[in-house]
């Protein structure tokens, strides 16, 4: 029996957190990419055959991202050398074009088998990559479904897959096609969801000889990988804070993995010595983003929050009020995903905004029925929306809704303190995003928004309204109130 040893570091979701933060009384180093360099330079070191890998959103969520359209993000990254990479959903955000530009820039594979050009039924990106790593030939394959790429929706050049089916039906094809070349390890890259890996890998064939999904998206902290059909399922949360470290022996005869380690590594200054050069690097771009945002907007009477993206939060009521003001109407849904921290205040910088709302999108406005509004609500409070992929909002004063788990049904249903009315007529504002893709995410067409009343735009940028009532206004409030109440299965 021929074997090797082969460690595979990964990331994913690491959304320009570039930044180390100081934590804890004793003033530890916790993430940031120089930390996280500084740990895979070690491990390059100590073992012999090392991969790093990265499944998906590297762009987006930092101001520095966004100043730079993501060209920042991948110079960080040609420093870091990751073997593959593949696409995340936040990689699309500056335009198809825009992204093709980037993939140029990148001195490492960026892989997805996914994408196609519909005119032409050719694929947009390279599928997979084979890498031979101390003579043994090792197969990436990236894959990204329509469920968590909806802003390509924009583009009608391009398509992608639809379900789950058709992805694994693709991952067989290029197995198939590479079966006579002795590929000895063949790894998924995707980015989306780990409950949707889980259901990928319950649909891919054994002979198809894939042994490994590293995926993205959902942000999930595992205790150990999951394992389904065979096949080892990792994640490894958001940010730069930790990295999924894979120790593996793989059988050159069986094409297979006969023993594995997994962990899950914090990244903090007790594991490795920042990378000086990469923090050198990073702080050329930091300077100047810092000359141009580094103003105070407002303060805040206290710090505000955002823990989770699934429930109420109280800086996402604070940004629903604004926005539901600006827009005059009764509910206003903010898409949770939007804010991009976990935390903002009491002092607010322009940066500080910038970072934590880093995605800009138009508002409109929209005239819908209470059975449909209803619809709405029971649609984006049903339990299985709030598994980590599912698209959750924030909602502005003067909105009760309770959900029961238990009965599966939304209970109750009050605009300023009166019940909907099926009948009634109520107006709702939305951002371009989540009016784009109102089926899968809001259980409504675009049809059935504007049946009543063509859209009105209220704004062209919701982060400019954001701004601008943040410069009048200091000393805000806000908290938890229970505009959105879950009653738990006893």
């Amino acid at each position: 029996m021929k074997t090797k040893n082969f460690t595979i570091l990964h990331s994913n979701d690491m959304h320009g957190d570039f930044l180390a933060e100081v934590r804890g009384a004793e003033g530890n180093l916790i993430g940031g990419l120089a930390l996280l360099s500084g740990y895979i330079n070690r491990v390059r070191q100590e073992e012999e055959n090392v991969l790093y890998v990265i499944a998906g959103d590297m762009l987006q969520g930092s101001i520095i991202d966004a100043e730079y359209r993501g060209i920042s993000t991948i110079e960080i990254m040609n420093y870091l050398a990751p073997d593959v990479v593949t696409l995340g959903n936040h990689e699309v955000d500056y335009g198809l074009p825009h992204l093709l530009f980037l993939e140029k820039m990148a001195n490492f594979p960026i892989v997805n088998a996914n994408l196609y050009i519909r005119k032409f039924n050719r694929r947009l990106m390279r599928p997979y990559v084979i890498l031979n790593v101390a003579g043994f030939d090792i197969m990436f394959i990236g894959i990204l479904t329509e469920a968590v790429l909806q802003s390509l929706k924009m583009d009608e050049q391009i398509a992608t897959f639809i379900s789950l089916e058709e992805a694994s039906r693709e991952v067989g094809k290029i197995c198939n096609a590479y079966k006579d070349e002795d590929i000895d390890l063949t790894i998924l890259l995707t980015h989306i969801g780990f409950e949707s890996d889980t259901e990928l890998a319950a649909l891919l064939r054994p002979e198809w000889g894939v042994d490994m999904i590293i995926g993205g998206h959902s942000h999930t902290i595992l205790d150990q990988p999951a394992e389904v059909n065979n096949i080892l399922i990792a994640q490894a949360g958001t940010g730069t804070d930790q990295i999924g470290r894979f120790d593996i022996v793989v059988d050159d005869d069986t094409n297979s993995i006969v023993e594995w380690k997994w962990q899950l590594i914090p990244v903090d200054s007790t594991i490795a010595e920042p990378d000086q050069e990469l923090t050198k690097f990073i702080n050329s771009f930091k300077e100047e983003v810092d000359r141009k945002y580094n103003t105070i907007v407002c303060r805040f009477a206290h710090k505000l929050t955002h823990p989770r993206r699934e429930e109420e939060t109280s800086l996402g009521n604070l940004f629903a009020d604004i926005l539901a003001r600006r827009g005059q109407v009764d509910v206003m849904f903010l898409g949770s995903g939007s804010i991009r921290g976990t935390e903002l205040g009491p002092l607010v910088t322009l940066g500080d905004l910038r970072s934590i709302f880093a995605f800009d999108d138009t508002l409109s406005k929209f005239t819908i029925t209470g059975s449909q509004l209803r619809q709405l609500f029971s649609h984006i409070m049903r339990p299985e929306n709030r598994d980590g992929e599912g698209e959750c909002y924030q909602v502005n004063q003067g909105v009760k809704a309770v959900y029961s788990d238990a009965a599966v049904e939304l209970q109750e249903l009050l605009i300023q303190e009166k019940s909907v009315q099926d009948g009634g007529q109520y107006t709702i504002c939305l951002q371009g995003f989540h009016y784009t893709n109102s089926g899968p995410n809001l259980s409504l067409s675009n049809e059935e928004l504007t049946a009543i009343h063509p859209p009105q735009v209220v704004a062209t940028s919701a982060r400019d309204v954001l701004e601008e009532y943040l410069r009048g206004n200091q000393n805000l409030r806000s908290e938890v109130e229970g505009r959105l109440t879950f009653i738990a299965v006893p």
